[in-house]
């Protein structure tokens, strides 16, 4: 039998999975202590269940995690057959390997940690570097959210389109939408000078007189996001727009975009966002019937792979 619950950082999501599904959110009792503390309680019977725990890791990053934490251990002690950690965004990617001296590999704490409270597999989208599903010894369903946003970009009847990948890592993304929108690609040379900064060096690639699209897997400050922008304006782009599955959209990103020349951000519902972050400028896409899909896969142990385009 598959139930479906969820921790409080983006119910609206879970529930317009559960829709998608035709399954009822499960029943619990979610609160917090005074000093806060997560309480947690399931309140149905969920022995020899497949169950699924929705949870992306939103701000604040590390209450998300918690509960989530919490209520695996809490699936777990109730027998459920097996538990699958629904996190459309993983939090701490970006920390996945030492860069520096003397820094922690977070992205592998998160996932030591799910692992050792009683999580059987995960289901996520978009990880910063696809080399953290190796940090797991369960089996990891990767999703991408390019065929929501691709789907839309395409509605948009871009002219001289170009793909920009706003750093090398990102260049396999990047390429995977250049391929799909039959358009070409440009490459961002950028040196992080340090946390949430990033200058830009060098644009590889024909820009000028073209409608240009930024793919990301996310948006934190924006700072990166908007000083790309102003480059390739400066290069000579007509147009520029945004593309990136995580809002994060922490501290002054919000003000940095309603400033910003950029036509266009559009994201996914991976993570909520808040009335005063709903700008005319941002389209949020939504992915329920992705993710639900993938959860029905899951399940009914089919391929996940035809989520894939």
């Amino acid at each position: 039998m598959l139930k479906i619950f969820s921790g409080s950082s983006n119910r609206k999501l879970s529930k317009e999975i559960c829709d998608h599904l035709s399954v009822p959110l499960g029943k619990q009792h979610l609160k917090r202590f005074s000093d806060g503390e997560v309480a947690y309680q399931i309140q149905e019977n969920v022995r020899g269940t497949d169950v699924f725990v929705i949870q992306p890791n939103c701000p604040p990053v590390n209450e998300s995690i918690m509960e989530m934490l919490i209520m695996i251990d809490a699936f777990k002690r109730a027998s459920a057959r097996r538990i699958t950690a629904v996190m459309p965004y993983y939090g701490y990617a970006r920390q996945d390997r030492k860069d520096k001296p003397r820094v922690p590999i977070s992205a592998k704490i998160v996932g030591d940690l799910l692992t050792a409270v009683g999580a059987s597999r995960l289901l996520t989208m978009d990880l910063h570097a696809g080399q953290i599903q190796g940090f797991f010894n369960i089996p990891v369903d990767h999703l991408f959210a390019a065929p929501v946003i691709l789907e839309y970009l395409k509605k948009l009847d871009l002219n001289n389109l170009v793909i920009v990948s706003p750093d090398a890592g990102g260049v396999k993304r990047a390429r995977f939408y250049a391929d799909r929108l039959k358009c070409n690609l440009a490459i961002l040379d950028k040196r992080r000078t340090n946390t949430n900064e990033a200058q830009i060096m060098n644009i590889i690639g024909k820009i000028k007189h073209k409608e240009v699209v930024i793919v990301d897997d996310m948006i934190d400050t924006a700072g990166t996001l908007v000083n790309a922008v102003d480059v390739l304006l400066k290069g000579g782009a007509k147009k520029v727009f945004a593309a990136a599955t995580h809002p994060v959209l922490s501290g002054p990103a919000m003000l940095r975009l309603n400033n910003s020349p950029i036509e266009k951000v559009v994201v996914t519902n991976s993570i909520k966002i808040t009335e005063e972050k709903r700008i005319e400028k941002l389209i949020v896409l939504n992915v329920s019937t992705l993710l639900g899909e993938a959860i029905r896969s899951i399940h009914e142990e089919t391929s996940v792979s035809k989520l894939f385009i």
